[in-house]
C-alpha cells in the first residue's frame, strides 16, 4: 500500500529510477504521504532516526560509506531547520544527500497554522538545486514536476552535493492505495558528464612553470579515500622533488608525504622560515586542520597557487590563489606524469627544497598524548576506519598519527554537532571496525546519535571526558577572564554510564594508563557482539 498522491508517487518513481534507494526518515504527520509510499514499495532501504539533525547527519555518514546520494525525509516546521547543520557540513564536504521536507500549502504560511514556516529557499546557501513541487497534480503540473525532479536529482549525483525538494501537501495526507510504483512509467531524463581534461597548451605552460621553480609544495587537503591517487602523487613528487603536505584526514597515504609539517613549521625561527617559503604552492582535496600551514603561507606567500577542483572552486585560502584548475586531481596528476615521461616537456628535478623539509622533520620528535599512544597501539590497524570529532580529539589524533585503513571528521564546517551521529550513518554501511574518537561537549551535544533501532555492532566509541571544552584552554589571553570556566570552557561533573544504559550500549570507563589499557583490550574483543562506548577521565 502506498500513499494515493501522484506526486509522491512519481518522485518516488524517479528515486527509484536513479537508484537513490537508502531513505532515513524522521516521524511526522505532513510527510506521511512520502513514508507511507517509501516503506509501503519495498525496494527502499529506510531506517527510523527520531531526531532530525542526528538522521541528516547519520545520512551523510551512509552516503559517505555507500558513495552514492541518500535521502532524508522529515515533516514541516522547525524540523526542516534540524537539518540544517548536516546540509551545511554536506556541502562543504561534497556529499550528495537528498532534501525531501514536507510543508503545509502556501496559503497557510503566516497564518497562525501550527508547524508552518516559510519553507521555500530555506537551505539556498548549501544546496546546489532546489525546488517546490506544486499543489495540484493536473498532467501539467505533473508533467513539470517530473522536469524538476529530474534536473534536481542528476545535480545531487553529477555535482555530489546536497539538493532540496520542497513537497506541499494537502490533506487528507494518509489515504492508501493498493498499488506498485513503477520506474519505468516515468520520464527518467539522463545526463551525460564529462571530465574536463588540460589542453597541451595549458599543460605545457604549467610544465614550463614548474620547470622554473625550485621549492615546490603540494597540499593534500581533507579527501575521501580515492584508489590510486597516491601512487599518482608519489610519482609526481618524485619527479619534481615536491614537498607533499598532508594529514589523516586527506586519507591519501604517500610515501613521500611531510606528515609532521605542523610541528616544522612550529620550530621555525623567523630567519629559517624564508627557506621554507615556497614558489608555488598545489593544493587538493578540502582544508587542512592546521592552523599554521595557513598562518605560514598567508605571511610567506607563494609566487602562485594552483588550486586543482573538479567544480572550479575559487579556494583563496593562502590569499595568493593564482590558478583555479578545473579537473581532478587523478586527472591532474596523470596529464602532469604525461608531459613527464614527453622528452619535449619533461620536468626538471629538483630535490634541495624537498631535502630541506626531511632532514627538519627528522629532527623533530612529535609530543605524543599518553592516552592517544595507548588508543593506538589497540587500534585495529586493517579493516578499521577512525572517525574524529572535532576541536582536540582530530588535532591529537593526527599529531599522534593513529593507523587505520580510512580516516573521516566533519571538517566541512569544523563543528562539534553530528560528529557522532555520521559516524553511526558511515558504520551502519561498512563491514568494517568503525571507532569514533571525541570529546565529552561533542558527545553530550550528539548523544541521540545512540537514538537508533540501527545502531550497528562495529561500532566503538572513544569519549575523552576531560570536564570540560578544553581546547579553550589554548586560546591566549582566555585564562584571564571571568568567563572563561563557565561560559567557554563549559565545566562540568557528568559521566556518561547513564546515557549509555538508556540507549543499550555497552561501557567501559577507565581513569588511569592501567585502566585504559585493560579496557582498550575488552573494547576491541573479537567476541564482542555490540556497539560500546569506552569513557576516559584523565
Amino acid at each position: 500500500m502506498i500513499s494515493d498522491k501522484k506526486h509522491i508517487q512519481q518522485l518516488a518513481s524517479l528515486l527509484l529510477a536513479k537508484g537513490i534507494t537508502d531513505i532515513i526518515i524522521s516521524p511526522g504527520s505532513r510527510n506521511g504521504p512520502v513514508i507511507h509510499t517509501v516503506v509501503g514499495d519495498g525496494r527502499f532501504n529506510c531506517v527510523s532516526i527520531v531526531d532530525e539533525r542526528s538522521a541528516a547527519y547519520f545520512a551523510m555518514g551512509m552516503a559517505q560509506a555507500k558513495r552514492r546520494a541518500v535521502a532524508i525525509v522529515c515533516s514541516s516546521g522547525t524540523a526542516t531547520l534540524n537539518y540544517a547543520p548536516a546540509i551545511a557540513e554536506a556541502y562543504h564536504q561534497n556529499v550528495p544527500l537528498v532534501v525531501l521536507t514536507a510543508d503545509r500549502p502556501d496559503y497557510w504560511i503566516d497564518q497562525l497554522d501550527a508547524q508552518c514556516i516559510n519553507q521555500r529557499g530555506i537551505y539556498s546557501n548549501f544546496v546546489t538545486e532546489e525546488i517546490n513541487l506544486p499543489l495540484n497534480e493536473s498532467d501539467v503540473d505533473l508533467m513539470k514536476a517530473s522536469r524538476d525532479i529530474n534536473r534536481c536529482l542528476n545535480t545531487a549525483l553529477a555535482d555530489n552535493k546536497p539538493v532540496h525538494i520542497n513537497i506541499p501537501l494537502e490533506e487528507p495526507l494518509h489515504n492508501l492505495v493498493d498499488t506498485e510504483l513503477d520506474p519505468n512509467s516515468v520520464r527518467n531524463i539522463r545526463e551525460t558528464g564529462f571530465n574536463k581534461a588540460i589542453n597541451n597548451d595549458k599543460l605545457e605552460i604549467l610544465v614550463n612553470k614548474l620547470n622554473q621553480s625550485e621549492r615546490i609544495l603540494l597540499l593534500v587537503g581533507h579527501m575521501m579515500p580515492e584508489e590510486g591517487l597516491q601512487e599518482l602523487i608519489d610519482l609526481f613528487a618524485d619527479s619534481v622533488g615536491a614537498v607533499v603536505a598532508t594529514e589523516l584526514l586527506s586519507n591519501v597515504k604517500v610515501q613521500s608525504g611531510c606528515y609532521g609539517f605542523d610541528s616544522v613549521l612550529a620550530s621555525l625561527s623567523d630567519d629559517e622560515a624564508e627557506n621554507y617559503q615556497p614558489d608555488i604552492v598545489i593544493s587538493i582535496g578540502g582544508q587542512l586542520v592546521s592552523k599554521r600551514i595557513k598562518q605560514f603561507l598567508r605571511k610567506h606567500p607563494a609566487y602562485e597557487h594552483w588550486h586543482i577542483s573538479e567544480n572550479g572552486m575559487y579556494a583563496d585560502t593562502y590569499t595568493s590563489l593564482s590558478e583555479v584548475i578545473a579537473t581532478s586531481p587523478k586527472s591532474f596528476f596523470e596529464a602532469m606524469l604525461a608531459a613527464f615521461f614527453d622528452v619535449e616537456m619533461g620536468f626538471k628535478l629538483n630535490s634541495h627544497y624537498r631535502e630541506l623539509w626531511e632532514s627538519k622533520e627528522s629532527d623533530i620528535k612529535a609530543q605524543d598524548n599518553n592516552i592517544y599512544k595507548l588508543i593506538s597501539e589497540h587500534l585495529p590497524a586493517d579493516d578499521s576506519v577512525i572517525h574524529f570529532g572535532n576541536s582536540c580529539a582530530v588535532r591529537y589524533g593526527i599529531a599522534n598519527r593513529l593507523q587505520a585503513e580510512e580516516y573521516y571528521c566533519n571538517r566541512g564546517t569544523s563543528g562539534i554537532d553530528g560528529s557522532l551521529s555520521t559516524a553511526v550513518g558511515f558504520a551502519s554501511a561498512s563491514a568494517k571496525m568503525n571507532t569514533v574518537i571525541l570529546g565529552d561537549i561533542s558527545f553530550l551535544y550528539d548523544s541521540n546519535a545512540l537514538w537508533n533501532n540501527q545502531l550497528p555492532d562495529n561500532l566503538r566509541i572513544i569519549v575523552i571526558n576531560n570536564g570540560g571544552g578544553k581546547i579553550f584552554d589554548m586560546l591566549p589571553g582566555l585564562n584571564k577572564s571571568e568567563a572563561a570556566k563557565e561560559y567557554f570552557i563549559t565545566e562540568h561533573q557528568y559521566r556518561l554510564d547513564g546515557i549509555t544504559k538508556t540507549f543499550g550500549v555497552d561501557y567501559l570507563s577507565a581513569s588511569n594508563d592501567d585502566e585504559l589499557q585493560k579496557s582498550l583490550s575488552e573494547l576491541y574483543d573479537n567476541k564482542r557482539r555490540v556497539a560500546c562506548l569506552l569513557e576516559v577521565c584523565f
